[in-house]
């Protein structure tokens, strides 16, 4: 697993395993706006959104 902290949209920071999280994104909010909900935490997912998580997918 590949743990990262991100921010949801409380500006809390949210570990999660990044390989899944996108593989998510990728999967159910490859394009557009909508909200993900993750373990009671909500983020706003949009192409600043989805560009933030492959970089850090990239970096791990």
């Amino acid at each position: 697993m590949r743990k990262v902290k991100i921010k949801d949209n409380q500006g809390k920071l949210i570990e999660v395993d990044i390989v899944k999280f996108k593989k998510h994104i990728d999967e159910y909010h490859s394009n557009g706006s909508s909200v993900h909900e993750e373990d009671g935490h909500y983020f706003t997912i949009n192409q600043n959104f989805r560009d933030k998580i492959l970089n850090l997918y990239e970096q791990k």
